[in-house]
């Protein structure tokens, strides 16, 4: 790994996820030099361990958070607010794989669905024709099936009784998906071995993760200075007011200064508008980048939801894939529903200690020992649907708890939109009715896990006075800071959102590039 001491001119880029990886490799490829600083430890799939909270412990960023609002999490898990990782990697280590494109209205959001009350809708400022070629660049890189001439993975049982409910309710769109592992061996990497611990890290490399993908590439240009267990907490900038360094804690715990030419955050929806936040100063007293309020503000999470059926026969939801099937009839817009936008729904399992605590979190009684005793006959579903950004949904630096570093911990407040609660409904509604033609004898309707869908706090857009960063990731105030991960989505969509972080990261690593050669950064 080559070591770039404190070259200024280096291009600082925090957190190696679907973003941070993602962007680091791209430049490096183009002759850039990068410096990532990772907060987490380096693991690697001989190091990934098949055992549920084991794993947990392993990778999850399980730093304190405290949570307020209505939603259900702040009730259930007051401070994991987010199921996220903290490791080389990301949560691309912990991701179940599924890379769907957004669609051309979701991108239109304000335009498509108006003045919806208590919503802080806006347009993004590029169209879905703007990243079409950059989705292709990043569904090769990925390996995406049902994209260039790869097939789909194969359906376990948990798929076809998903598949099975689906064509008897007459949905159309209903397959293994669209998914960033291995069908076949590519890339230097083999096929799926169905071994269906996706969320614990794939120990056999098939599933894409920046860890054993984008890194190494990047590694063989001998470009990227990649730092594990460097905790970043502050960005400092000179009297002009560009960005200049960062500040972090090393491995063992010293404090440490890395000079930038530019910096760019991938931190994940909620590290990374704290970091601005913490990165308060005279000149930029509420923050950096955030002339406008808006860091921090409109924190989107998914619509999110799972049911489970049980069924007379065993059914084993747990062999295979994690999340290869999805009915998709449903993302549309159809406001005849009830709501505006639309949601997906995708086969999910979890093991039992994972069930156990997530079915319903403070359950207790023979209706829940009743579900754990049918584990092996349980089918498991899990909705994604785009929730409506909101002004107050935000993350906030708490004014009293710190970490071990001295910084304020993050506050994530989140409140149910009503449109969302319509949502929810009709797609539990939905998602019954698709077991029940299976032939499921009961079904459980569970409340949302720990997010782990995180966007939006540092929202894209034309207006520096109502986002935070341009369609390129650059900071409306700061020319050389760029926000470089799910922060920067304007709206959600119904789609899973790794896809599009790395078809932003490809688009963002062009714009970069050409403006440190043109000496524009």
């Amino acid at each position: 790994m080559a070591k770039f001491g404190y070259d200024e001119a280096v291009v600082v880029i925090v957190g190696s996820g679907a973003g941070g990886g993602t962007l680091a490799n791209e430049l490096c490829q183009k002759g850039v030099k990068v410096v990532v600083l990772e907060a987490g430890a380096l693991q690697s799939p001989a190091t990934f361990l098949n055992d549920e909270w084991k794993s947990f412990s392993q990778l999850a960023w399980l730093d304190n958070r405290t949570t307020s609002g209505n939603w259900r999490v702040a009730k259930d898990f007051p401070n994991l607010p987010t199921w996220i990782c903290k490791t080389v990697g990301g949560t691309t280590t912990h991701w179940a794989g599924a890379s769907l494109r957004l669609e051309a209205h979701e991108m239109k959001a304000k335009t498509t669905y108006g003045n919806l009350k208590g919503a802080n809708l806006q347009d993004w400022p590029i169209t879905l024709k703007d990243l079409e070629p950059y989705y292709a660049k990043a569904e090769d890189k990925m390996g995406v099936t049902r994209t260039n001439g790869i097939p789909g993975l194969p359906g376990n049982n948990n798929f076809k009784v998903l598949h099975a409910g689906a064509k008897k309710l007459g949905y159309k769109e209903v397959h293994t998906g669209n998914m960033a592992i291995n069908s076949v061996p590519r890339h230097d990497r083999g096929r799926c071995m169905q071994i269906g611990f996706c969320f614990q890290g794939c120990k056999s490399g098939a599933k894409w993760s920046t860890l054993y993908t984008e890194l190494p590439a990047a590694e063989k240009t001998g470009n990227i200075d990649l730092r594990p267990d460097s905790h970043v907490t502050r960005i400092e900038h000179n009297d002009a007011g560009k960005v200049s360094g960062v500040i972090y804690f090393d491995k063992d715990g010293k404090e440490q200064r890395q000079k930038a030419r530019v910096v760019c955050v991938a931190g994940n929806s909620i590290e990374t508008p704290r970091l601005l936040l913490l990165s308060a100063s005279n000149k930029f007293p509420d923050g950096l980048a955030n002339s406008s309020g808006q860091v921090g503000r409109n924190y989107m999470r998914h619509l999110t939801a799972s049911i489970y059926a049980a069924f007379k026969e065993p059914v084993h939801m747990y062999r295979g894939t994690t999340m290869a099937g999805i009915i998709r009839d449903e993302a549309g817009n159809n406001t005849k529903r009830g709501f505006v936008g639309g949601y997906e729904m995708e086969t999910l399992s979890l093991g039992l200690p994972f069930m156990a605590a997530f079915l319903n979190p403070g359950g207790w009684g023979s209706e829940f020992s009743w579900w754990m005793e049918q584990y092996a006959n349980l089918a498991g579903m899990w909705i994604v649907g785009e929730d409506m950004p909101r002004e107050t949904n935000r993350v906030t630096l708490h004014k009293d708890l710190k970490d071990k570093w001295g910084s304020a911990i993050p506050n994530v407040h989140f409140d149910d939109h009503d449109n969302d609660l319509a949502m929810r409904n009709h797609a539990f509604t939905a998602g019954e009715n698709v077991y029940k033609a299976a032939g499921a004898i009961k079904t459980f309707r569970t409340p949302p896990y720990p997010s782990t869908h995180n966007l939006g706090t540092c929202r894209m857009g034309l207006d520096a006075k109502t986002s935070v960063c341009n369609s390129f990731g650059q900071t409306h105030d700061i020319s050389n800071l760029f926000i470089s991960d799910g922060s920067q989505f304007t709206t959600g969509g119904a789609e899973n959102p790794t896809l599009t972080i790395v078809t932003l990261a490809i688009r963002q690593a062009d714009h970069i590039a050409a403006q440190m050669s043109s000496k524009n950064l």
